[in-house]
């Protein structure tokens, strides 16, 4: 650690370990989200699931609006500034919240309106305002972020978002156990009541944090000091307010596009499947499994390559400014390699035993079968995040956008004809051709950008002989020595999965160790 420290800036050493600390706690609160997930599908059900993820794209456009691209604008601004980064972060917050105010007084107001002729599900009106309200409240933290993302202090937002999950999941257990003590019946409501806790405490955490933490005063940077009354001409006021909104518009332009068309895929689903035969129920029963069991599972692993991703994106930036392209050449390949390794070894999990954890975690036999089809998403799907974060971090954000924006085009394609005609097998489908298509346009450009070379036999077939290899083993094993029926099924399932993830990584070991052993000398 002394010699890392002793190589490297205090600029990049503070950045290296923010990344590290966001990577980590991201996992941490993943994992229970994904637990708060299994909760959830056990106590409104798939149907309530549907519909709690039909409200979520309202809150997802509100967002994208006066929140996520005012943040990296924030950060991206006051990186450069340092000198004047109170004075950014006050007017970035008075747009943010401004904005979030009044997006928050029109779902109020218009929420029957939404819910009937946008979201087309009645059922959501009464949902609505709660998660209207937490848009100022998500928008407050989302500054207070980007201030501390743009003085390279990531402990803040980090342990932030530990701090909201812990205090939401708390909060919302004990409230169920008080409503059903009292014989009540738990419903979305519950759910939405969550989110709303989540956003709060994570603006109470932040709140409370620069309080106590501050971020380092203007004065050492030879500003002025950190204080709230301190005022700032109007014409200073003018100048910084259009700086940082020549950066967010155009942020802010790609991130509502995108928004708006997820948002239109997640309402246009329920409704085509009802066309396809199902009753209304039915649609939003199959569209809860879909979104709130199945797909938690196929995006579980992505944890790493988001980790990855987040890694590479600095990585690359730096080295493309500093003229290294065969850094970026061996970021590329590597990359590459992993993201398909584990790609590879997750359609061996989830196909195997995606049924066992339908059953064993959600009770759910249909999100088993989901998980066996949506399998084979993994490999482009951990593709497309670590080759956008290398495009991203080569300048190529419109790239990026394009290709995303066509991948979802497509999807929504097999929605509205496909769905119909097949029902949700359609847009399985679908979701499988567009991420191929995504993941392939990626590496496409990348391709034109840096050349750089892949062995389809090293990162395709290799993986794929060691993992049918390794469910030999796994089988021969659990032939000879059974794991006990005694045990529940998903501790059961999880120890085959523990095993078959190690011999496929002791098998890939093996294959390393050994062909760097032939190539060295002698």
């Amino acid at each position: 650690m002394n010699l890392l420290r002793s190589r490297l800036s205090p600029q990049k050493l503070a950045f290296l370990t923010g990344t590290l600390l966001l990577t980590g706690t991201g996992f941490i609160c993943r994992v229970l989200g994904f637990f708060y997930r299994i909760f959830l599908s056990r106590t409104i059900g798939a149907e309530g699931l549907g519909i709690y993820n039909m409200i979520h794209p309202v809150f997802g456009i509100c967002f994208a609006l006066c929140a996520g691209s005012i943040q990296t604008a924030l950060s991206q601004m006051i990186a450069s500034h340092l000198n004047h980064g109170k004075r950014f972060f006050r007017t970035g917050m008075a747009i943010s919240m401004t904005m979030s105010v009044v997006l928050a007084a029109l779902i109020c107001r218009h929420a029957e309106f939404l819910a009937v002729h946008v979201l087309m599900e009645p059922r959501c009106a009464p949902y609505l305002p709660l998660m209207g309200i937490s848009v100022p409240f998500a928008a407050f933290h989302a500054c207070i972020n980007g201030y501390y993302y743009g003085v390279q202090k990531a402990r803040v937002p980090a342990f932030s978002q530990v701090a909201e999950q812990v205090i939401r999941m708390s909060l919302v257990f004990l409230i169920a156990d008080a409503w059903t003590k009292d014989g009540g019946v738990i419903t979305v409501h519950l759910a939405v009541i969550g989110h709303l806790i989540g956003e709060m405490a994570s603006a109470a955490f932040t709140f409370l944090c620069l309080c106590i933490f501050p971020p380092q005063s203007d004065d050492a940077y030879g500003g002025t000091t950190w204080d709230w009354a301190d005022g700032t001409p109007e014409h200073v006021m003018f100048h910084t307010a259009l700086s940082l909104m020549t950066l967010a518009l155009p942020l802010m332009g790609n991130r509502l596009v995108l928004n708006l068309l997820a948002s239109a895929e997640a309402i246009w689903i329920p409704s085509r499947l009802q066309m396809s035969g199902l009753s209304n129920s039915d649609a939003f029963s199959i569209y809860g499994v879909l979104t709130g069991m199945a797909l938690p599972f196929i995006l579980f692993p992505s944890a790493i390559t988001n980790s990855m991703a987040v890694l590479l994106l600095p990585s690359v930036a730096r080295a493309q400014a500093a003229g290294k392209k065969q850094q970026i050449t061996s970021s590329i390949s590597m990359s590459l390699r992993y993201s398909l390794y584990m790609g590879v070894l997750c359609i061996g999990i989830f196909t195997l035993f995606g049924k066992a954890l339908g059953i064993s975690v959600f009770h759910n036999q249909d999100s088993g079968y989901f998980i066996q089809i949506l399998a084979w998403l993994c490999p482009f799907l951990y593709l497309a995040t670590t080759m956008g974060s290398i495009l991203n971090g080569l300048g190529r954000t419109r790239t990026t956008f394009l290709q995303n924006t066509a991948a979802l085009m497509l999807r929504i394609g097999f929605v509205l004809i496909g769905i119909p005609r097949f029902g949700i097998y359609a847009y399985l489908c679908g979701m499988l051709i567009s991420e191929l298509l995504l993941a392939l346009m990626h590496l496409w450009s990348l391709n034109r950008l840096v050349t750089f070379t892949w062995n389809a036999s090293d990162m395709i077939a290799k993986p794929a002989v060691l993992l049918i290899i390794s469910i030999g083993v796994f089988y021969a094993v659990n032939g000879i020595c059974p794991i006990t029926t005694r045990l529940p099924l998903f501790f059961r399932t999880a120890i085959q999965i523990g095993f078959l993830s190690c011999c496929y990584g002791g098998l890939l070991l093996l294959f390393h160790l050994g062909r760097n052993h032939a190539k060295m000398p002698g």
